[in-house]
């Protein structure tokens, strides 16, 4: 909470920036799952990243998962090169790698799908991340909007009082928007079916910012 200016320039004004956040619990998991294969030749890697892929998918489907909130985010094939005293690097083969952006709705189920995701295609597969976020954050950003207008309002109350004058009508409000704050959860290189990674959802934080400008009355 800043006040930009008391006058701004113009008599008779206050200005003043507030600042207010909200907090509730996440209801949608984003997962980022894919597939990394090494082989020979080009077309060994490709066949084996795709059957992986396909595995992985035909898992989340079997666990409940729309086919709408699975989508292919990359597929590439490069070579494998491995360095060797005296030859220096050498072409060892390829690596083939491929991912799955998921949404999961079911948080409470979502240690179990995505133990499924990692088995289906073995070693191969790579966990690259996880965040828990807000399918719908409408209604607590418009508490954090009330949070940050309520202390705008103090201080443009606090300084009027202080100019020995009132706060009249407002003139202008620009609301600046933070960027969203989803809570991340640690990414893992490989991951074992075995034992499904604790899900831990916490609270979503959404904050709000607000300047108004008001007439300063006597």
């Amino acid at each position: 909470m800043v006040p930009e200016s008391l006058a701004n320039g113009r008599a008779g004004t206050i200005t003043l920036t507030g600042a207010g956040w909200a907090e509730t619990a996440p209801d949608l998991m984003l997962v980022s799952v894919g597939v990394e294969c090494r082989a020979a030749s080009v077309e060994d890697a490709w066949a084996a990243a795709t059957g992986g892929l396909r595995e992985v998918g035909a898992a989340l489907r079997s666990r409940g998962v729309a086919p709408a909130d699975i989508r292919s985010t990359g597929l590439a094939v490069r070579p494998d090169l491995a360095w060797r005293d005296g030859e220096g690097q050498k072409l060892v083969g390829y690596v083939a790698a491929g991912s799955l952006s998921v949404r999961l709705r079911d948080l409470p189920g979502a240690s179990a799908i995505i133990s499924a995701a990692v088995g289906a295609a073995g070693d191969t597969v790579r966990l690259n991340h996880l965040q828990l976020v807000l399918s719908d954050d409408s209604a607590v950003r418009a508490e954090a909007r009330e949070a940050a207008w309520q202390d705008a309002l103090r201080s443009a109350g606090q300084y009027a009082a202080l100019a020995s004058g009132r706060l009249g009508r407002v003139l202008s409000v620009d609301e600046s928007r933070p960027a969203p704050g989803p809570v991340p959860l640690a990414g893992l290189q490989r991951a074992s079916a075995a034992e499904g990674p604790p899900i831990e959802p916490g609270l979503n934080r959404v904050e709000a910012a607000v300047t108004v400008t008001w007439e300063l009355a006597t």
